[in-house]
């Protein structure tokens, strides 16, 4: 119930369209605002393995959810040593692949990108990278990400389109610009690198709203639906779960979503099968990010 007694809203999971993978979140690099605090020291959640992974795939085909895409996020994904072994079960089983990446020294190691090479190869868009770049001037992505952060990204950036992978960009409107001004200064930054990217096409640049667990967030309601004229089932939580390991802890977890890695209300137990049931709206992530802010990291082209 919410704080006047009105019964809070509830998601259904109506098919897991998305399983996500967090490969831990060990990153090369810490933002200013990390939706997860990441960083080159934060491994609350600890690398999943190769096989881990794999377990839950089998699951998947065990209980016929009909899913038809794995996300890998983390921390920055390929920090894991398991990355590629991952990627190759996925695609190998028919999967379509987003990663969520920063695009820097992690992902251009001369073995991952030989790696990646070969997948692309034989998998060609299936495999769909999405590189964060907060925004389309060096001096605001630096100020998320850090100084030299901007180089770096559009270094990664130009080998991923020059190879011809599938790509998406991922930034942040934190910036008190409109979404129009925002799309325009993408356009002119892909058409000054040459990337093959319309930033006019909300999959090929995905606009991410801010997230603030401190600030006062509406309580959803079950009328809200109705009022607002949005649909439980466009939620992330009705179509995806995430499996993350816990640091300390000998297996892996499901979790609702992708922005909730550490709350223990919404850990739904060890398995797929005990993560089918309905989900509460009562955190603020889920009125500023998905029901008002109306965003999905599970969106692809």
């Amino acid at each position: 119930m919410t704080a006047t007694g009105a019964e809070r809203a509830f998601v259904e999971l109506e098919r897991l369209e998305t399983l996500w993978f967090n490969t831990g979140t060990l990153c090369n690099i810490e933002c200013l605002r990390c939706y997860v605090d990441s960083s080159p020291t934060n491994d609350r959640l600890a690398y999943l393995t190769a096989g881990e992974v794999e377990y839950y795939l089998n699951e998947l085909t065990q209980l016929d959810l009909g899913t038809h895409q794995i996300g890998f996020t983390g921390g920055e994904p390929f920090m894991n040593p398991d990355i590629p072994a991952m990627l190759a079960e996925c695609l190998g089983r028919g999967l379509e692949v987003l990663v969520l990446t920063n695009a820097m020294q992690p992902l251009m190691r001369p073995a991952v990108r030989g790696q990646l090479l070969q997948l692309r190869e034989v998998h060609g868009d299936r495999l769909h990278l999405r590189v964060s770049l907060d925004h389309y001037t060096p001096e605001l992505h630096e100020k998320e990400r850090g100084a030299r952060s901007w180089p770096a990204a559009l270094r990664g950036l130009r080998w991923l389109a020059a190879n011809r992978f599938h790509l998406s960009v991922a930034g942040r409107t934190c910036w008190c610009e409109s979404e129009g001004k925002m799309r325009h200064g993408y356009a002119r930054l892909f058409a000054t690198e040459g990337l093959p990217l319309d930033a006019y096409d909300s999959a090929a640049l995905v606009l991410f709203p801010e997230l603030d667990e401190a600030a006062d967030a509406p309580e959803i309601t079950v009328d809200c639906w109705k009022i607002l004229g949005v649909e439980p089932s466009a939620m992330m939580c009705a179509t995806s779960r995430m499996v993350v390991k816990r640091r300390g802890r000998a297996s892996p977890s499901i979790l609702t979503c992708t922005l909730l890695p550490y709350d223990p209300r919404f850990e739904l137990g060890p398995t797929l099968r005990d993560a089918l049931g309905s989900v509460r709206l009562n955190h603020p992530h889920c009125a500023h990010f998905c029901v008002l802010g109306q965003a999905s990291c599970s969106v692809v082209s």
